[in-house]
């Protein structure tokens, strides 16, 4: 019966023993579970993502319910601050690409479109600039770098990353803003022998590049402030590669995916185009 109901003995007998009611013994399995979903992705999912993962394992709950259960529990979600550094440099007589882009946001395969966008972030006694590419279609951070400047060595050190990892076929539009490092000889030059067209957000409208710019909020609220400053280069680059690589690419999952995380989204079309 308790493999039928999948169900511990252990935790039978305690029923058994105890003789809680069904529903009070309900709850306690449910707490449980939300405390382990909470820690294993170490404090970053709220009610939303959390209810969606008890689904996922065959419970019937409301996100009203996970959420009042995480207040019992004192369970709270990284919550950002607010912090921006100026990284777009727009004033500039460099030639600029139409937005091809439009805002147009639901993209229906990987790699045909790539989003990129600079940030910064803090670190003690310097400062770091995180350059990132997302394929739009799967959300996946598909190259990305950081070092202590934002020139356009930058940002080719990340699309070089992308490129090399993805090898996309021609015709992929790549969109970014009007910065300087994105509107320069050597990165148009380098979009063009890779067979990409260059699509540009209109000037001082971050709503044109929302899904980058949504991903770096994301990360600086799941990550930079959820813990002390970084003291070196090296210590951020590890932290940004563990949470990058391992965390938000292959684990986090997306509402916009299907409670999918990027790379279980990719092989999941690729399984089914095939």
């Amino acid at each position: 019966m308790c493999q039928v109901l999948r169900v511990s003995r252990s935790g039978y007998y305690k029923w058994k023993t105890k003789k809680i009611s069904s529903q009070a013994y309900r709850k306690e399995q449910v707490v449980k579970r939300i405390s382990y979903h909470f820690k294993d992705n170490s404090g970053r999912y709220g009610a939303l993502k959390i209810t969606a993962k008890l689904r996922l394992e065959g419970l019937t709950i409301s996100e009203r319910t996970v959420g009042k259960y995480m207040r019992e529990l004192k369970l709270r979600a990284c919550v950002s601050r607010k912090f921006r550094v100026t990284t777009t440099d727009s004033n500039h007589d460099h030639p600029i690409a139409p937005n091809l882009l439009n805002q147009n946001f639901k993209v229906s395969q990987p790699n045909k479109v790539w989003v990129a966008d600079i940030t910064y972030i803090p670190c003690k006694g310097q400062k770091l600039y995180l350059a990132s590419i997302m394929d739009l279609c799967t959300r996946e951070i598909v190259g990305w770098r950081l070092d202590n400047h934002m020139t356009t060595e930058l940002v080719m050190g990340a699309f070089e990353a992308a490129y090399t990892t993805k090898m996309p076929k021609e015709g992929l539009i790549h969109h970014s803003d009007r910065g300087t490092q994105y509107t320069s000889k050597e990165y148009r030059a380098k979009l063009k022998a890779c067979g990409m067209i260059a699509s540009m957000s209109r000037r001082g409208n971050c709503y044109d590049n929302a899904c980058i710019e949504s991903f770096h909020s994301i990360l600086k609220k799941e990550l930079i402030y959820c813990s002390p400053k970084f003291k070196s280069q090296q210590e951020a680059y590890t932290e940004l590669y563990r949470y990058i690589e391992f965390f938000y690419n292959r684990k986090r999952i997306h509402s916009s995916l299907g409670y999918l995380s990027p790379v279980q989204f990719e092989l999941q079309f690729y399984k089914k185009a095939s």
